[in-house]
């Protein structure tokens, strides 16, 4: 927000949004202090509320499920499956393909902390929802499924369909002109994790209806679009080939 740093001065008001639009070129957009460490409020958005809940065990429904894991895993090459496991841990770079020379490490320092403080709401949101539903992963129910370091943690809904998604919506927002790449990285995040038996797809698909929730949740915190705008303002400032305009 800008804030007049000539508070006794009346000044007509064309020539006041004139010499704030200036000022806020020339110091750049700062965050505000004392702000929330949050974007999201406690217990927001309530999964138990927003989501159907997951196949029941024994289900024809679960079997179709478990089905389609099997098939999945089966069909995943050596190279593929190496791919998902590389993405146990992701960030806004994971985004680079669709984005190119605009989104490299330590040309946007605003914008990757913007981002790595809304993943991590994300992710807790998604851990609280994961505690509510308690399904056990694919690996747990089929242990053939089972390779590399096994996550201790439930799977509905899945945290990288989740929190993969949230990271697309707005970056989707922000690079308007790419946001069917952006947004079908987002998606692959998630799907990537049925190729190693990590998740159902009932699980992926809960995911991006929770980032879906998520992100609108946050479009209504102050703090969110206030970050929002000072992202927005550097990734114009670095300009679409990456490098700073004149």
């Amino acid at each position: 927000m800008f804030m007049n740093p000539l508070p006794r001065l009346r000044l007509h008001q064309p020539f006041a949004i004139l010499l704030g639009a200036c000022l806020t070129i020339a110091v750049g957009v700062q965050p505000l202090r004392g702000a929330s460490l949050h974007y999201l409020s406690a217990g927001q958005p309530d999964s138990a509320r927003l989501l159907a809940p997951p196949p029941l065990p024994d289900s024809a429904e679960q079997a179709a499920d478990m089905a389609t894991v099997v098939a999945v895993c089966r069909a995943c090459s050596t190279n593929a499956a190496s791919l998902a496991f590389g993405e146990k841990r992701f960030s806004i770079y994971n985004f680079t393909p669709a984005l190119g020379e605009r989104l490299k490490p330590g040309k946007l320092p605003k914008t990757e902390a913007f981002f790595d403080r809304l993943q991590k709401d994300a992710a807790a949101a998604t851990d609280e929802a994961k505690d509510y539903w308690k399904r056990p992963r694919p690996f747990t129910v089929n242990p053939s499924l089972a390779s590399g370091k096994l996550e201790k943690s439930f799977g509905y809904p899945s945290g990288h369909a989740c929190e993969g998604m949230v990271l697309a919506l707005v970056l989707a927002d922000l690079f308007p002109d790419q946001s069917e790449a952006v947004l079908a990285i987002g998606r692959d995040l998630g799907w990537h994790r049925v190729w190693i038996g990590r998740h159902y797809p009932t699980d992926i698909y809960a995911g991006r209806v929770f980032a879906l929730a998520i992100v609108r949740e946050m479009k209504a915190s102050p703090d969110f679009q206030r970050d929002l705008a000072v992202a927005r303002a550097e990734i114009a400032a670095v300009g679409r080939d990456g490098a700073a305009p004149r």
